[in-house]
């Protein structure tokens, strides 16, 4: 029972930073609202018996992720003065993009069925055994494929950050 208070607690929370994050006006307010919105998810897979996940997505995103974002926002130096207004067809493109966006989201829900899951607390898949298993052995082909996307997307970034031409 308390667990249900919990888990809509962290809902609102996770909801209103998310939205805090678009609204803010300054990109400062913005990552320490995403930052919140990340404990919030972590809150989440805390309940649902997932500690080893919760502790990777608090050291990876809330810790590594948000330091880089806020050293980028701020040695940029991103101020709302500066921002030159986007031309019309750029607010288009931003629109057409979003009605697609959505016109997806539709497509896939609708068939989605929607049942009373099972007690989370009963589930041992967070556990750090049983994670590994699930990803080394029925997901393995996708998780070495996303390895190697991350390992080119390095090396792409490293070439593109390099001053001299190859």
């Amino acid at each position: 029972m308390f667990t249900k208070y919990i888990f809509f607690f962290l809902s609102v929370l996770a909801l209103y930073s998310a939205v805090m994050v678009l609204v803010s006006k300054k990109p400062i307010h913005s990552v320490l609202f995403l930052t919140l919105a990340f404990f919030a998810i972590a809150g989440h897979y805390v309940l649902l018996n997932a500690q080893f996940l919760a502790v990777v997505h608090v050291i990876v995103y809330a810790g590594a992720i948000m330091v880089l974002f806020l050293f980028t926002v701020m040695l940029l130096n991103l101020n709302a003065d500066e921002r030159s207004p986007k031309p019309a067809w750029v607010n288009f493109i931003a629109f057409v993009a979003g009605c697609m966006l959505m016109l997806t989201l539709v497509g896939v829900f609708r068939g989605y069925d929607i049942r009373v899951a099972q007690d989370p607390s009963l589930s041992q898949i967070g556990l750090v055994k049983n994670l590994g298993r699930i990803l080394y052995h029925d997901y393995l082909v996708p998780f070495e494929l996303s390895s190697v996307l991350f390992l080119t997307a390095m090396v792409g970034a490293v070439l593109l950050g390099k001053k001299e031409q190859l």
